[in-house]
């Protein structure tokens, strides 16, 4: 969970929940066409996943299972020449779990001195941050792991992500959000240059780009940008790395309260679908980044209960090169839904309805991929006094998904329900209230169409935690082997 960030940037984080779908035992629904093999190539195959490694920036996660076995450990402000000791390690199999962890100790003056200097190539400072966590999974236990942080009232607020080498995130500025923290996390043992450009609705922020960001062996460090996006109304921020791996988190602050994690948006693209609107009253608001050097003709499409359209306001939408703008949708306010993004050139996106937790400028969706295999949110409240529900669309053929529930302290789980949504269609799935927390797995069924899918916490009519549901595998597919020299060539 996070609680509010204090004026030395430090978290207090407490809670987080992991959640294992691989006790399911569900096979891959995602059927793609035939390939033809020659009798010189290999039929494609699949790899079982064996390890997954997420990173929480506020508090941490586990998960277990069978013959594997789930670990949460803290990462060091300063770093670590060594992987660190684990905070609690969790071996039973098929459950969910909700594990606290500790506040983090205060950071020494000793590590904290001189880190405080900007990066070569940069003038935005970097400090060391406490209260991060790395989750690690090896074995069956890795098999559609996911996990997520939440608050003491058990909402979800932000999935822990898979270290990589490349991040977006898009949303307001700094006109909305004033306080902006960026997240740089190291899951290994050698340290990660990291670097971060900026564009803003007046372009790219000349002199932004922060090059040569040092991230610590097991260790976290955040920059607060406000300063150096201050007068912007968006802002869209790619994280990159030239050498190791990071995980990156980005933290909108308004005012006092929690804020929100921004979700990670997906890299430029023509065609972006961002699931999980809810039917709750407010407007939309749709935040939309063109890094390239053309401008970008945007048509937005809805899929809602009543079929596919174009909502008011979603046509004749420009984007100047070089920019990130935002444009408000709010014919789709109390409609749930999902939307794709139809652009020119490679854009990158996210959206915000009112709501969130206190002090943050909205609650977030972003684009995603279809479900393969099956989706999971592991952080689904049980007492939080609101309800949750699954945003499930078909922008495509329709399609049969099963939703499952899998409850925490191993109880037996409830019997699954099965949904059917018609080709461009959008069907909410109601979850049950329940006195314990919980998590829902989404698999769609053989013969199913493209399944996009979000889940929504509302309270008192409001959005409070969106989570854009992302595949949890349990297996990675191969591509076939020739025996050709070309058979890599474009």
């Amino acid at each position: 969970m996070v609680t509010r960030l204090l004026g030395n940037r430090y978290v207090l984080a407490l809670l987080v929940i992991v959640a294992l779908a691989a006790i399911f035992g569900l096979a891959s629904v995602s059927r793609p066409g035939a390939v033809a093999v020659s009798p010189h190539t290999s039929a494609p195959a699949q790899a079982t996943v064996s390890t997954a490694i997420r990173a929480c920036p506020a508090p941490g996660s586990a998960g277990a299972s069978g013959d594997g076995r789930a670990e949460v450990a803290p990462l060091s402000p300063g770093g670590s020449t060594t992987q660190p000791a684990p905070l609690r390690v969790l071996t039973q199999p098929g459950q969910m779990a909700l594990v606290s962890v500790p506040t983090a100790p205060a950071v020494s003056p000793a590590v904290t001195k001189g880190a405080s200097n900007a990066p070569t190539g940069s003038t935005v400072p970097t400090v060391p941050a406490r209260g991060g966590v790395i989750v690690q999974a090896t074995g069956s236990m890795a098999r559609a792991f996911e996990a997520e942080q939440a608050n003491p009232g058990g909402l979800a607020t932000a999935q822990c992500l898979a270290p990589g080498t490349d991040f977006w995130f898009v949303g307001p500025g700094q006109r909305s959000a004033s306080d902006i923290q960026l997240y740089l996390m190291n899951t290994d043992g050698q340290p990660a240059d990291a670097t971060v450009q900026m564009i803003t609705d007046s372009g790219p922020v000349l002199g932004s780009t922060d090059a040569g960001i040092t991230v610590p062996a097991y260790g976290q460090v955040v920059q607060s940008l406000a300063s150096v996006l201050n007068g912007s109304h968006v802002i869209a921020l790619n994280v990159t790395t030239s050498v190791g791996r990071v995980v990156a988190a980005v933290l909108e602050t308004s005012g006092d309260g929690q804020g929100a994690w921004l979700p990670t948006s997906q890299p430029p693209a023509k065609s972006q679908v961002l699931p999980g609107l809810p039917g709750t009253p407010g407007g939309g608001e749709l935040y939309l980044a063109v890094p390239g050097a053309n401008n970008a003709q945007v048509t937005v499409t809805a899929y809602t209960a009543r079929g596919t359209y174009v909502p008011t306001g979603g046509s004749g939408i420009t984007v100047p090169s070089g920019s990130a703008l935002s444009f408000p949708l709010t014919s789709l306010a109390g409609i749930p839904a999902a939307i794709r993004v139809s652009s020119n050139a490679p854009v990158t996106v996210s959206m915000s309805v009112t709501g969130g937790a206190p002090g943050a400028p909205g609650a977030f969706t972003a684009a995603t991929g279809p479900l393969v295999e099956q989706g999971v949110v592991a952080g689904n409240p049980g007492s939080f006094g609101g309800s949750s529900a699954v945003v499930l669309s078909a922008p495509g053929a329709a399609a049969t998904v099963r939703v499952t529930e899998l409850v925490s302290g191993g109880q037996p789980s409830p019997a699954p329900q099965e949904v059917q949504i018609a080709a461009g269609h959008t069907v909410v799935a109601a979850l049950p209230a329940r006195g314990s927390p919980f998590a829902v797995v989404v698999t769609p069924l053989p013969g199913s169409g493209p399944v996009y899918a979000g889940r929504v916490v509302t309270q008192n009519g409001v959005a409070r935690s969106i989570l854009p549901m992302t595949s949890a595998l349990n297996s990675v597919p191969l591509p076939a082997v020739s025996s050709s020299l070309t058979a890599a060539l474009p």
